[in-house]
Parts: structure tokens; C-alpha cells; sequence
């Protein structure tokens, strides 16, 4: 084992030549360095191995025994090495792995199901596991690779962490068809005095931006249901006559609820949908290709896409609390 560790590559890869080409001069003409050093490796490989290794015949060197026993292992050692240093290939129909995302239940429902879809199609050998984002940790989950992915309604970078812009989201207003206060159109008058339920994923909350944003206009409204998530929301509205202020994305198909923008001069701001990952699986050429595939099928399904790599820095990593 000692005389081992005196090994180097570079020593390796002169014996391999060496016994190959049974040429001081043709090793050290492939190794691009001179006659006198591949002599002096020769004279330090032969002390490891306590074998001459090359013995001159008439005007030539001639392999020994022990020389001829190390060419197959060495060869299948240096091959292994080179290996190492070969590009990965991805091949989505054989590839096996396991990717964790996380992400709200309406990021889930507009981003991630589509996703999955077309991913079910190319690659069936890999694993999605589907987490319930939680903002308090989602930084530390994709820096210390316990989540792979997380997708967040605010730009959440340290410098350990990557993010990509998916799209621009913009609020919509929804009833039930046939709402009463729909009768000559929605007001603001009528916004104000309807019940309303909204979306609070830290759970309980009564109040969101849309408040925010009536109380600049010195009016208010009254919040009658707080649901920790999007999905049960356009349920509720079929069911009851209640308003909801809603990602127009989780609205595009529900063809059974009255939807309209926020009656004017109500302004409420959209939020941006980027998608987060470490710097662990960064240069992964299956995690690049997958996120493509993640920014390509939200390119097709006609969300505007930002093609924005890097760092970047943020103060918050919770969703948008909606409504």
C-alpha cells in the first residue's frame, strides 16, 4: 500500500504507454514531455514495483512478466478513470429518479399538473414527490437538498440558490352565475358589500392585499370565509354567494362561476411565479433538462416565460396571500 500511495496518474498513464508502446522515446512523444523525464518515471515505477518492468533486448525494450501482468488491470483502471470525466447523457426513457417539488396547491393545480402530464409521457421512470410549500423553510429544504424544486409566488434567492421567472399572474374576480349583485353589472359599491372568502395559506387569516388596497380607497369589505388553499375556493363560489379574488389562471376553465376584473378604480397588483432550485443539482443535465421541460410546457400553455437565470436576492418566501 505504501508503495502505492507514491503512484500518481500521470505515472499510470506512462506505464500503460510504456508497456504499449515498449518506446521511451514514442511515451514520451504521446505524453508530450521529454525522453528524460519518462525515464525518470520508469526508474520510480520500477523501485514501486520492484520489477524492471522494461529490460533492453539487442536495441530494443522488451516487457517483463510482471510488466505483461499489470497492462489488462492498468488498462481497465485508466479507462475507469476517463470515464469519470465523460459528459453525463440524459435519457428521459430510461432515466430513474426521484424529483421533490414543492409548491401551493394552486401552483400545483395551473403549473405542476400539466407538468407531470407531459413528463408521465417522456420520461415514466421518474418519481415526482409533491410537498405542501412551506415558506419558514423552503430556503433551507433547497439548500440543504431536501427539496429539489420549490415554486414560489416571490423571487426567493440566496447565493446558493437559482430561480427562473415562469410567468405574470394578475388577479380575477369570481361569483356564482346568476349572483344577485351581478344584476346591472358589479360595482365597487356592491364588491364592498357582498361576503367574501379568501385565501390565507399561513391559515386564518381575514384580511389580504385586496384590504390593502380598499383601504387606500377608504373603503372596506367583509371577509365571512378564510380557506387555507385555492383549490376549494371556486367550489364554494358555485355553492354559496360569496366573491373571490382569485389567480386568473385557476379561473381560465371554470366556465360555471361568473368572473370579472376588480370594479374600478380598485387596482390590485399581480405577482410573479418563479420557479427555485440549489445549487446542488444546478449543472445536473437531467435536472436541466427537466427544468426546460417545466418552462416549456409553461411556454405552450401561453404563460408568458422569462428565460432570467441566476442569483438574485429576496426578503420573502411566502406565497401571495390571495384575495
Amino acid at each position: 500500500m505504501d508503495r502505492l500511495g507514491r503512484l500518481d496518474l500521470t505515472q499510470l498513464r506512462a506505464l500503460d504507454l510504456l508497456v504499449t508502446t515498449q518506446s521511451v522515446t514514442r511515451t514520451a512523444s504521446l505524453m508530450s514531455v521529454t525522453q528524460p523525464a519518462i525515464s525518470n518515471m520508469l526508474a520510480r515505477l520500477r523501485e514501486t514495483f520492484d520489477d524492471p518492468l522494461l529490460v533492453r533486448q539487442g536495441r530494443s525494450l522488451v516487457c517483463t512478466p510482471r510488466a505483461l501482468a499489470l497492462a489488462q488491470p492498468l488498462r481497465a483502471i485508466l479507462t475507469q478513470l476517463d470515464s469519470l470525466a465523460e459528459p453525463v447523457i440524459f435519457d428521459p426513457a430510461t432515466a430513474s429518479l426521484t424529483l421533490s417539488v414543492a409548491a401551493t396547491d394552486y401552483a400545483i393545480h395551473t403549473v405542476l399538473l400539466p407538468f407531470i402530464a407531459r413528463l408521465r409521457v417522456v420520461a415514466p421512470g421518474i418519481r415526482i414527490a409533491l410537498h405542501d410549500l412551506n415558506g419558514e423553510t423552503a430556503q433551507d429544504h433547497l439548500e440543504r437538498g431536501v427539496l429539489d424544486w420549490a415554486l414560489l409566488s416571490s423571487e426567493a434567492c440566496t447565493p446558493t440558490l437559482h430561480a427562473q421567472k415562469l410567468f405574470h399572474e394578475t388577479w380575477l374576480c369570481a361569483t356564482r352565475l346568476g349572483h344577485p349583485a351581478l344584476s346591472g353589472g358589479m360595482t365597487l359599491d356592491r364588491f364592498c358589500k357582498a361576503d367574501h372568502v379568501m385565501v390565507s395559506p399561513d391559515g386564518g387569516g381575514f384580511e389580504a392585499m385586496t384590504d390593502a388596497a380598499l383601504r387606500r380607497l377608504n373603503l372596506k369589505r367583509h371577509v365571512a370565509v378564510s380557506a387555507s388553499g385555492f383549490l376549494t375556493v371556486p367550489d364554494l363560489l358555485t355553492r354559496t354567494d360569496l366573491v373571490a379574488v382569485l389567480p386568473s389562471r385557476l379561473l381560465a376553465t371554470r366556465h360555471d362561476l361568473t368572473v370579472f376584473a376588480p370594479p374600478a378604480p380598485l387596482v390590485l397588483p399581480g405577482f410573479d411565479k418563479y420557479h427555485v432550485w440549489g445549487e446542488r443539482t444546478h449543472a445536473d443535465p437531467a435536472h436541466r433538462a427537466l427544468r426546460k421541460l417545466l418552462s416549456d410546457t409553461c411556454h405552450d400553455l401561453a404563460l408568458p416565460s422569462s428565460n432570467q437565470h441566476g442569483h438574485s436576492l429576496t426578503t420573502d418566501v411566502m406565497p401571495t396571500r390571495a384575495g
